[in-house]
């Protein structure tokens, strides 16, 4: 997959079950955090669209499991993101850094409202994603 953008992390020991892995909602909170930190790396932050009137939030959201993190393992999330309709949809996984193993692959379909309204496109949203 071609990427644009990765962020690498570290899995904290609070974030894990009972059976030493990492609880599956955390995976959200890491997705979450790499989109965030690419548009943070484009020059805007959420909160900066949102003054604006943009809201960009996410509609659907689908995740493949592959192999559990533990704690102490750190990781790379990379993303890659499309426009599809009125859609921005990403693409990202989650590698186990050490040895390169994919752990989770996920799609992420965002939507952008202005105003408190749905819509197809924003200019301003299209070039940040495209830069």
């Amino acid at each position: 997959m071609d990427y644009i953008f990765e962020n690498t992390d570290r899995v904290r020991d609070y974030e894990c079950d009972l059976q030493g892995i990492v609880n599956n909602a955390n995976y959200q909170h890491y997705l979450e955090h790499s989109r965030h930190l690419f548009i943070t790396r484009r020059g805007v932050t959420f909160a900066q669209l949102h003054d604006e009137g943009i809201d960009v939030v996410v509609a659907r959201f689908e995740i493949a499991y592959k192999t559990p993190l533990r704690p102490d393992d750190q990781y790379t999330c990379r993303l890659r993101v499309e426009k599809q309709g009125i859609r921005y949809v990403f693409f990202q996984d989650i590698y186990r850094t050490a040895d390169n193993t994919l752990c989770v692959k996920a799609k992420v379909d965002c939507v952008a409202t202005v105003g408190g309204r749905l819509t197809a496109s924003t200019p301003r949203l299209d070039a940040i994603l495209n830069q």
